[in-house]
């Protein structure tokens, strides 16, 4: 099995061509990697079924996201067409100033480098990862959990055929086969050789790599995330909203954990229940939501209201006003995504204001905290950092700036 360090130096030697090919070129992998999606559909599955049979821990929710078919295929290949249509942002420039001296300085977009890229139970992050690193002029070194390695192994390769076809350099995507934790820590200290490294995952992978990595991190947070339901909101609306944020995909880190109530719309809580009763959500709740739920709740713990369940779990507590919700929501949340269900312009204002967080929702659901939904296209990941770039983690994000600057013989 080839060395951690051993890929990761292939990789910077082909981030160094990457830096240079051309759009079109770039597109064309792309493009082929779309069409080899599609045309090895049998290959991929098969191996994904594989992984899902050997698939013994972790809530159903981390099964559904392990788990790829004919339209989770269909789709990871309309993501590399879409990236393939965006605009490209290397060589893009960011305005220039003409100095007294006569001097032009302009800053130019490009590529970061060699990228690391640490991440569990997503076959799709195979190719959105390695999508947006090619497009963005960089080579990408893949580290999957060992849930998916037989996917990973068959999607990278495939990735790797087509840019041997486009005539770039197959080490541009790299994956790494051994999926034990040495590895992982292998990738952390590999500084000067990955010039970055992006985990997503759960808290405890989120946390490794935070404390241990010597190579600069573009962290992806857990979501921890909530639905405010504020003073005479629009029922049908929160219930709609509450259903969606919680159910639709719960195994996805914009899924609803908490959901906070207003006291004066407890009355809400039995349809709620109700409407949930078609899941198997089970409910855990403060002492005053408690006998409202039925007997799917039971008492909440404190580790519940700070826990990304990602599963058919919801938190529930009553709260007295909207700065008490945006007070726990400070205590509780990851800085993901965070809504309010009102029909106030005051207080919609005040809880975007006061929330902190990559997004802020108002009478929307938090499930739409994606960089297709928001028209970035394709992304690596939710970024809950403030430094570098911050929510979907498009292909700009995957950029630097270079300052360009032109004289006609000037000294200092």
């Amino acid at each position: 099995m080839t060395s951690v360090y051993t890929l990761a130096a292939r990789v910077k030697a082909a981030s160094a061509v990457m830096a240079l090919a051309g759009t079109d070129q770039k597109n064309a992998a792309l493009l082929s990697a779309a069409d080899k999606l599609l045309s090895r559909e049998a290959d991929i599955l098969a191996a994904n079924a594989q992984d899902v049979a050997d698939y013994t821990q972790g809530p159903g929710a981390f099964l559904d996201r392990l788990t790829l078919n004919p339209k989770r295929v269909a789709d990871m290949a309309g993501g590399l067409r879409d990236v393939a249509a965006a605009a490209d942002p290397i060589g893009s420039a960011d305005g220039e100033t003409l100095r007294p001296n006569g001097l032009r300085i302009g800053k130019r977009r490009v590529p970061l480098g060699a990228i690391g890229m640490i991440y569990e139970s997503r076959p799709n992050v195979t190719i959105d990862a390695a999508a947006l690193c090619i497009k963005a002029g960089n080579a990408v070194l893949l580290r999957g959990g060992k849930e998916g390695i037989r996917s990973y192994t068959v999607l990278a390769g495939i990735f790797r055929e087509a840019l041997a076809q486009a005539g770039l350099p197959e080490d541009a995507v790299c994956l790494v086969e051994d999926t034990s934790r040495e590895s992982a820590a292998a990738m952390m200290g590999l500084s000067g050789v990955l010039d970055v490294l992006i985990p997503r995952g759960n808290a405890g992978l989120i946390q490794a790599v935070r404390d241990n990595a010597k190579v600069p991190v573009i962290e992806t947070g857990i979501g921890v995330c909530h639905v405010y339901v504020d003073e005479n909101a629009d029922t049908a609306m929160a219930l709609a909203i509450i259903e969606n944020a919680k159910c639709q995909r719960p195994g996805i880190c914009n899924a609803a954990e908490t959901l906070l109530v207003h006291r004066g719309m407890l009355g809400l809580l039995p349809e709620l229940a109700a409407n949930l009763a078609k899941y198997p959500v089970a409910f855990r709740a403060c002492p005053e939501t408690l006998p409202l739920l039925g007997g799917c709740a039971v008492p909440a713990t404190p580790e519940d209201f700070s826990t990304e369940h990602l599963d058919y779990i919801l938190n529930v507590k009553a709260v007295g006003s909207l700065g008490e919700a945006v007070a726990h929501i400070a205590a509780h949340g990851s800085g993901h995504s965070e809504a309010i269900v009102t029909p106030s312009y005051a207080s919609a204002r005040a809880f975007t204001d006061a929330v902190d967080a990559a997004a802020v929702y108002v009478n929307a659901s938090t499930r739409f905290t994606d960089g297709g939904v928001f028209g970035l296209g394709a992304e690596i990941g939710i970024s809950t950092q403030k430094l570098h770039a911050r929510g979907p983690l498009g292909l700009h994000a995957l950029t630097t700036m270079k300052y360009v600057i032109t004289g006609d013989g000037q000294v200092r």
